[in-house]
C-alpha cells in the first residue's frame, strides 16, 4: 500500500481513467451529502486563511484485478461518491463558465479536457471516470452535454439538477468556487494486488459521506476476489437483476432489511440490524453452504430476493395475494417476512397452495392485528415468525399452522373473539396507531371494487369540541360520555365531508347533502336512521363493528379432536394442584406465604401462566422464569437468569450455576416471611423483565 497527499485536481488532471467495480455500490449520495460538500468548497474558497480542505480518501488498485495493459484504468474501491460529485460539480461550473472565458484559471474547456474527459481517446477510453449500470450513461450523458437517457439514474440526475441551480446563484462571481475547488486534499492510496486485501481494507473504511450498507459489503464480499468473467457473469445473472427489482431508491431502503429476513430463514437466528453482513459471511462459510459454491449462493438470494419484491414492493401479479401482501404492509409487520419468504418458497415449489398461502398470509395479519389491539407486548412476533415453521407439516400446511398458532404458549397466544372484541369496543382506537388501517380494512373487507379510502379523513360523530347543542342532546352526564366514548371505535368513521360536518349536531351531520343518510362506506350503514346520537347509540355501534371485525381478522378454529393431534406432549394439561405439595397443605406455614407470592407474580403481566409440576411450579410468560420448590420452612426459587445480571443489594441470592436443582436458572432465593416478599418480588420481575426484552 502506497498513502500520498494530493491535490484532488491534479490527482485527476494526473490518472487516465478511474473504473467503479461491479461489486461496488451504486452512486447514492443524497442533497444532504451533496449540499455538505458544496458549502465546505465555498468555505475553503472564501477564506484565505483555509490552505486545504480535506474530503476523504481515494483508494484503486493500480493494475486491475489479473490483467496489465497499456492502457490500465485504476479500479476504485473506495471514493466513488467524492469522484462522482466532483465531477458533476466540475460539469456544472464547466456549463456556467462557457467557452472562451477564464476564471483564476478555469475554463469550460479546462476542466473538460483536464478533469472530465481524455480528448485524444475513443470510445470508454474518453472519459475520467466509468461507473456502473444505469449510472455510468447518465454520468457520460452529463460530461458531453448530451439528453440522459430514458433509464437514468435517479441520483445523478438530481444531484446534477442541484449544483445546476447553485453554480447559477453565483451568477458571474465564481472565484470561491474554483478555488474552494482547488484547495480539496485526498489521501491517495494505492493498493497492489499481490500485497494487499482489498476486502479488508475495504471492510474497514469509514470514509466521508454515506455509510456502507450491509448489502453493499455482502456484494463486495461476494464478487470482489472472482476473476472478472466470473464478476460480470454473477452480477449480470442476479445482481443486477435484484437491483431492477428493487428499485433504484427501494433498493438502497429495502435490500438490508431483505437480507436480514433471508438469514433470519436460513439460520434460525435473528441478526441484529448492523451485524447483517457479518451474519452473512458465517453462514456462507458454514459447513454443508460453502460446498455448494458461491453462484448456488447467488442464485438462492436472487430467487429469494424476488418473492421478497412480491411481497413487500407491490409486485405480486395474482391478485388475491397482492391484496393480501397490501394489507399486510399497511399493517407494518415487517417481522414476519422471514416465515412470508418461505412461505413463498413452498408455494412456488408447488408443496403450498394457492388458498392456503393466502389463507395462512390473512392468518398472519389476524394474529398481528389481535394482539396490537390487546395491548399484548411485541417482543416475541420476531422468534415466532423466526421459528414458524418448524411447528408446520407440510403436508397439511393451513391445518398444522392454525394448529400451531392455536397452541402457542400464553406469552404468544391468538387472542380470542371474546378477548379482541372486547378490547377493540372499549379502547382508545382514535390515538391506536394502527387506527387508518383498521377503518380501512373495515370499509373494504370482501370488496371486489375497493373504496378509495385513502382520499377520506377520520370523522368523529361525537365530535372533539362540544357545542351547547351537542350537550343538550347527551344529557345531564354528558361530559363523562364525551371523555369516555369520544375516540372509541364505535364514534369514528371515515368520510370526504369533514370540514362541512365540522361539530355540528348529529342530525344535520345525518341529513345534510352527502350526509350519512346518503354515505356510500359501509362504515356509516345505519346512522341515516338513528334520531339520536348518545353513549348508548356508541357502544351499540362499538359492538356491531367489533363483532364484524372477527370475520375481518379471524380467529383459526379446529375441533379440540383434531387440535389434540399436534399438541405436543410436554404442553399437555398436567393433573398436578397445589394439594400435591406437601409444605402446601392448609396447616403449613408456606401456604400464606406462598398465595400471597403467586398472587403477586401473576400480577406482573396477563401473559404470566402458572404450571403445577410433580417437584415444582412454573411461573412463565415465553418460558419458565420463575419455579418454586415449596419446603417445611421456606419457598426456594429458581430465578432464570445469570447470577451475574441479577441486581441484589442485599446479597440473599445464591450462585447454583454448577449445583443440581428442581428449577431452571443459575439463581437460587429463598422466601420464608412476608416480609420479604416486596424484595423478592424486585428480585423475580427482574428475571420476567430479562425473557420478555430477550425474545424479540
Amino acid at each position: 500500500m502506497k498513502a500520498t497527499e494530493a491535490r484532488l485536481l491534479e490527482f485527476l488532471n494526473k490518472s487516465r481513467q478511474f473504473v467503479i467495480p461491479i461489486y461496488q455500490r451504486t452512486y447514492s449520495w443524497t442533497e444532504r451529502e451533496c449540499a455538505q460538500l458544496w458549502d465546505d468548497i465555498l468555505r475553503t474558497g472564501g477564506d484565505d486563511e483555509i490552505n486545504a480542505h480535506f474530503v476523504g480518501s481515494i483508494v484503486y488498485i493500480e493494475k486491475g484485478l489479473y490483467q496489465v495493459s497499456d492502457h490500465c484504468p485504476l479500479l476504485v474501491i473506495d471514493g466513488q461518491q467524492r469522484l462522482t460529485t466532483v465531477m458533476l460539480i466540475l460539469e456544472a461550473l464547466a456549463r456556467q463558465i462557457g467557452d472562451g472565458v477564464t476564471v483564476d484559471g478555469f475554463s469550460a474547456r479546462k476542466l473538460r479536457e483536464y478533469y472530465l474527459l481524455n480528448p485524444l481517446e475513443e470510445g470508454d477510453r474518453g472519459y475520467k471516470l466509468l461507473l456502473t449500470q444505469t449510472d455510468k450513461p447518465s454520468l457520460l450523458a452529463i460530461v458531453r452535454q448530451r439528453e440522459l437517457p430514458v433509464t437514468r439514474s435517479l441520483r445523478i440526475e438530481k444531484n446534477f439538477e442541484y449544483f445546476m441551480e447553485r453554480v447559477g446563484r453565483l451568477g458571474d462571481n465564481l472565484s470561491a468556487l474554483c478555488l474552494g475547488l482547488r484547495k480539496l486534499v485526498i489521501v491517495d492510496i494505492s493498493l497492489s494486488r499481490d500485497q494487499d486485501n482489498p476486502q479488508l481494507i475495504f471492510e474497514s473504511m469509514n470514509s466521508t459521506g454515506r455509510e456502507l450498507s450491509q448489502a453493499d459489503l455482502i456484494r463486495n464480499f461476494i464478487l470482489m476476489d472472482l476473476d472478472p468473467d466470473h464478476q460480470n457473469r454473477l452480477y449480470d445473472e442476479h445482481w443486477r437483476p435484484m437491483e431492477v427489482s428493487f428499485g433504484q431508491e427501494a433498493y438502497g431502503d429495502h435490500f438490508d432489511a431483505f437480507m436480514r429476513c433471508y438469514l433470519t430463514l436460513k439460520t434460525g437466528d435473528i441478526p441484529n440490524v448492523r451485524a447483517v453482513y457479518e451474519a452473512f459471511k458465517t453462514y456462507a462459510r458454514s459447513p454443508g453452504v460453502e460446498e455448494t459454491g458461491i453462484d448456488a449462493i447467488v442464485a438462492d438470494i436472487h430467487r429469494f430476493a424476488e418473492h421478497f419484491c412480491r411481497m413487500a414492493l407491490d409486485k405480486e401479479a395474482d391478485k388475491e395475494l397482492a391484496a393480501a401482501f397490501h394489507d399486510l404492509r399497511e399493517l407494518k409487520v415487517d417481522v414476519a417476512y422471514p416465515l412470508l419468504l418461505e412461505l413463498y418458497e413452498d408455494y412456488c415449489q408447488g408443496a403450498l397452495s394457492k388458498p392456503d398461502f393466502a389463507a395462512i398470509v390473512r392468518l398472519v395479519e389476524s394474529y398481528v392485528f389481535r394482539r396490537a389491539v390487546c395491548g399484548m407486548p411485541p417482543n416475541s412476533l420476531n422468534k415466532t415468525f423466526a421459528t414458524f415453521t418448524r411447528s408446520v407439516r407440510k403436508g397439511c400446511y393451513l391445518e398444522s399452522a392454525q394448529a400451531h398458532m392455536l397452541l402457542m404458549p400464553t406469552y404468544r397466544r391468538f387472542p380470542s373473539d371474546e378477548d379482541f372484541t372486547r378490547d377493540l369496543a372499549a379502547r382508545d382506537v382514535y390515538n391506536f396507531p394502527r387506527c387508518r388501517y383498521l377503518l380501512k380494512r373495515l370499509e373494504n373487507h370482501g370488496r371486489k371494487e375497493r373504496v378509495p379510502t385513502d382520499e377520506y379523513t377520520i370523522e368523529h360523530i361525537m365530535p372533539q369540541t362540544i357545542s351547547s347543542q351537542w350537550r343538550e342532546a347527551l344529557g345531564p352526564d354528558w361530559k363523562h360520555t364525551h371523555e369516555t366514548f369520544l375516540h372509541t371505535l364505535g364514534n369514528l368513521t371515515l368520510t370526504g365531508y369533514n370540514p362541512e360536518y365540522s361539530n355540528r349536531a348529529f342530525i344535520d351531520k345525518r341529513d345534510r347533502q352527502g350526509g350519512f343518510q346518503h354515505s356510500p362506506l359501509r362504515l356509516n350503514d345505519g346512522l341515516g336512521q338513528l334520531e339520536r346520537w348518545d353513549g348508548d347509540a356508541i357502544q351499540a355501534r362499538a359492538a356491531q363493528l367489533a363483532a364484524w371485525s372477527c370475520d375481518v381478522w379471524p380467529a383459526p378454529n379446529l375441533p379440540e379432536s383434531l387440535l389434540e393431534q399436534y399438541r405436543p406432549v410436554e404442553d399437555k394439561p398436567a393433573a398436578y394442584s397445589v394439594t400435591d405439595h406437601q409444605h402446601l397443605h392448609e396447616e403449613g406455614a408456606m401456604r400464606p406465604v406462598f398465595e400471597a407470592f403467586r398472587q403477586a407474580v401473576l400480577s406482573l403481566d396477563p401473559c404470566v401462566s402458572e404450571e403445577f409440576l410433580k417437584r415444582y411450579i412454573a411461573y412463565k410468560a415465553e418460558t419458565n422464569f420463575v419455579d418454586v420448590v415449596p419446603q417445611k420452612s421456606r419457598l426456594r426459587l429458581s430465578l432464570n437468569l445469570r447470577f451475574h445480571e441479577l441486581s441484589d443489594p442485599r446479597g440473599i441470592a445464591k450462585d447454583v450455576s454448577n449445583l443440581g436443582r428442581w428449577g431452571n436458572g443459575d439463581v437460587e432465593v429463598g422466601l420464608s416471611t412476608l416480609d420479604d416478599l416486596a424484595y423478592v418480588l424486585g428480585l423475580v420481575r427482574q428475571a420476567f423483565e430479562k425473557q420478555m426484552e430477550g425474545d424479540g
